[in-house]
């Protein structure tokens, strides 16, 4: 499948992204002869999977797979199995489809196969609401402080596209956003996603925001994360391709990525 990237704007002006070529056409594949899918996810990463109090299965990546069940009029299985046993799973013939955040590596393709993404990590700058500046880009950012966790991809782009920038270093994450929110660093550089989760929730306090991008270059922040089935599973691969860009399509991704992730990562 071809896959682009790009941006379309959802009724609270929140960015969706969508993964699929227009131009693209891919026609309804043959499904008679899937009886069930019979999907894996997690039930501990919230938003994208996490159990309800009842035991119920519920977040993104769940509701997803619930979805392109629908679309193909096919019955499914959802169950939450430990991340680390998901490609096992898969590999032993236990489960046809994990849905459960898994990047698309190349170590991942030597074991499994994907569908095309159905969500990138963007890098994105996110700055205190009291600064200043246009829209980020190397001229702009030049003689300024960015925060950035060491020895990360988000750290080698800056070096690389950023010369100008000076660099202050984290040893994760979580120290990066803690120094944001302090005024120890004004701007900061990282994973999208986990900078989107922070501004949603009450630890960001309100003090910040996204600036610019996204920035999805996929030699620094990868393919994305694609639905991981069985390499000799190519039935079920093509019926998922069709109903990942059926539900693009028909607004239904939009819906879900509004619902999850009300400050989104793109």
């Amino acid at each position: 499948m071809i896959c682009v990237t790009t941006l379309a704007l959802g009724a609270e002006g929140v960015s969706i992204p969508n993964f699929h070529d227009p131009q693209h056409r891919l026609d309804r594949p043959e499904t008679s002869s899937i009886r069930v899918i019979r999907f894996v996810t997690e039930d501990d990463y919230p938003p994208f999977g996490f159990a309800q109090p009842d035991g119920t299965l519920s977040g993104f990546n769940v509701d997803l797979a619930r979805a392109l069940c629908e679309e193909l009029r096919v019955q499914c299985t959802v169950q939450s199995r430990r991340w680390d046993t998901m490609l096992d799973a898969i590999e032993q013939g236990r489960a046809d489809a994990a849905v459960a955040s898994i990047a698309i590596t190349p170590a991942n393709r030597a074991r499994v196969d994907f569908t095309a993404p159905y969500y990138k990590t963007p890098a994105r700058f996110v700055a205190r609401n009291a600064v200043t500046m246009a829209e980020p880009g190397p001229e702009t950012l030049a003689g300024r402080t960015v925060g950035v966790v060491a020895r990360s991809a988000h750290e080698a782009y800056l070096r690389a596209f950023f010369p100008g920038v000076s660099l202050r270093a984290y040893d994760n994450g979580l120290a990066l956003r803690s120094a944001l929110k302090r005024n120890e660093v004004e701007i900061a550089f990282g994973d999208g996603v986990a900078f989107a989760l922070w501004l949603n929730g009450t630890d960001a306090g309100g003090c910040c925001a996204f600036r610019g991008g996204p920035y999805t270059e996929s030699r620094y922040f990868g393919e994305g994360v694609g639905i991981a089935l069985r390499k000799d599973n190519q039935t079920v691969k093509r019926a998922l391709d069709y109903a990942l860009k059926r539900v693009s399509e028909r607004g239904v991704y939009a819906d879900l990525y509004l619902k999850y992730f009300p400050v989104g990562f793109y």
